[in-house]
């Protein structure tokens, strides 16, 4: 099959394209920005790609394509979109293509969630690796041990993040409604994605239609503490429902429990302790909840809970969840993609969890559609509550980032020039701080010019010294 692909340099898109290419498809793709290290990892894999939308693409590079593939970042207006519409070719969007070629008759497991989506995802993918099920996969980041986003495979099993988000501008369901789960983890549920849903019971009308999709012989596998997922299984269920969550906090049932110690039990019964690899632990209350769910649903695809402890024991983590991207003049500089107050929150207080007393110094990139339009901006100062100090990059808001930061009083800043706050953070942090950068895109590469600044600090100091 030839394909064209609109949008390919998205995470998802992107995915399907390698997907695609590795299963015998000869593929090509466009974007508005061609960029690394998509761009490259596709351009590795022979896979040409157009910088822009224009519809001569259509007597050229994708001449002879036999269906185009649409990313739902293409709206009506696109020239190469209207051209395809006129000329009545043949077009899907990338989760239809993604269940007809590749999920059709698998064993799919899919999570779900407003939060832990591609951590969850990789822990369950790196489950059933290391338990020799090879699974496919399709995952909204890079998890560490594998390397790569998306991979197929000729396992029964693949694993797939199922986000909520719009399919395609012709199609406004969520595109986890397209993948039919054997297995579907529903991790929790809060309001997000403004630019689309209008409030929460939106998305719990989506929650319930992927729920429709589960079969009789399939398993949910759902947080048992989230009132708004109860609420989504009281509108109908038809599969078997196994519920987890922390053994201190009530409401979990019969279900799969962890403490804070690790141990893991089910319907009481004791199943073993979650240890993460002494060098790379998976900081955050949110980390149990998320490997928990990943050991409920490998056992659903016939994975005993002692093989899942001994591969999460091996988890490496995934890129840009509180990674450490360097140390300098004694600081340590991570990268997260939180970019919820649910998240920002539970990312700050894992990280206080592993440093104690240690100064954390919160630098957020408000980007996501939903921040943007300003739908949690009252959230936001208590989500940041547990940073020593603050630093938000406000360029382009359309909101008044200083009002709703200004319960933190002092504690908080508030910049509308990088630089500007580069140079704010280093005037302010010492050795021993903990620089934590929070964003769901590239932030301007806020990480290298923190530090490189502060690299060049550490020689000077250096250089004082030996003078």
């Amino acid at each position: 099959m030839r394909i064209h692909i609109l949008g390919i340099c998205g995470t998802f898109m992107g995915g399907i394209a390698a997907i695609a290419r590795a299963a015998g498809h000869r593929v090509s793709g466009c974007d508005a920005n061609v960029y690394p290290p998509m761009s490259t990892q596709l351009e590795a894999l022979g896979i040409e790609l157009t910088d822009g939308y224009d519809a001569a693409q259509l007597d050229g590079v994708a001449r002879d394509a036999d269906v185009f593939v649409i990313g739902n970042v293409v709206s009506r207006g696109n020239p190469l979109m209207e051209a395809i519409l006129d000329r009545r070719l043949r077009y899907v969007s990338g989760p239809e293509w993604l269940r007809d070629h590749v999920l059709a008759g698998r064993f799919v497991l899919a999570v779900a969630g407003t939060h832990g989506k591609t951590t969850t995802a990789s822990m369950l993918a790196w489950i059933l690796e290391h338990a020799g099920l090879a699974p496919g996969f399709l995952i909204g980041g890079v998890p560490a041990n594998f390397g790569v986003s998306a991979r197929q495979s000729e396992s029964a099993f693949f694993v797939v993040e199922a986000d909520e988000y719009d399919t395609a501008f012709f199609d406004k369901r969520s595109k986890f409604v397209h993948y039919r789960p054997t297995t579907a983890i529903l991790n929790n549920l809060e309001y997000d994605h403004a630019d689309i849903f209008p409030d929460l019971a939106a998305i719990e009308t989506q929650f319930h239609h992927l729920v429709r999709t589960v079969p009789r012989l399939g398993r949910l596998v759902v947080n048992g503490a989230d009132a708004a997922l109860a609420r989504v299984l009281a509108r109908g269920c038809w599969s078997e429902v196994e519920r987890f969550g922390l053994a201190e906090v009530a409401g979990t049932g019969p279900g799969w429990t962890i403490g804070v110690n690790g141990a893991i039990e089910l319907g009481g019964a004791p199943q073993g302790t979650l240890r993460w690899p002494a060098d790379e632990p998976q900081l955050g209350v949110h980390n149990r909840l998320n490997a928990l769910a990943a050991i409920a649903a490998a056992r659903h695809a016939g994975v005993p809970v002692a093989h899942s402890l001994a591969a999460l024991s091996g988890f490496r983590g995934v890129a840009r969840r509180m990674q450490v991207r360097g140390r300098a003049a004694g600081i340590t500089v991570y990268d997260d993609f939180a970019h919820h107050p649910t998240a920002i929150a539970t990312t700050i207080d894992g990280l206080r969890r592993a440093v104690g007393s240690a100064r954390i110094l919160a630098v957020l990139e408000p980007r996501s559609n939903t921040m943007k339009l300003g739908a949690m901006k009252d959230r936001l100062a208590a989500s940041l509550e547990g940073a020593e100090r603050s630093y938000c990059y406000a360029a382009n808001l359309g909101w008044d980032a200083a009002g709703a930061l200004a319960p933190l009083g002092p504690r908080a800043s508030v910049h509308d020039d990088l630089d500007d706050l580069v140079a704010a953070v280093v005037r302010e942090a010492r050795p021993g701080d903990h620089v934590l950068v929070m964003s769901n895109g590239g932030f301007g590469g806020v990480h290298g010019k923190l530090l490189g600044v502060l690299q060049a600090r550490e020689v000077a100091q250096g250089r004082k010294a030996s003078g």
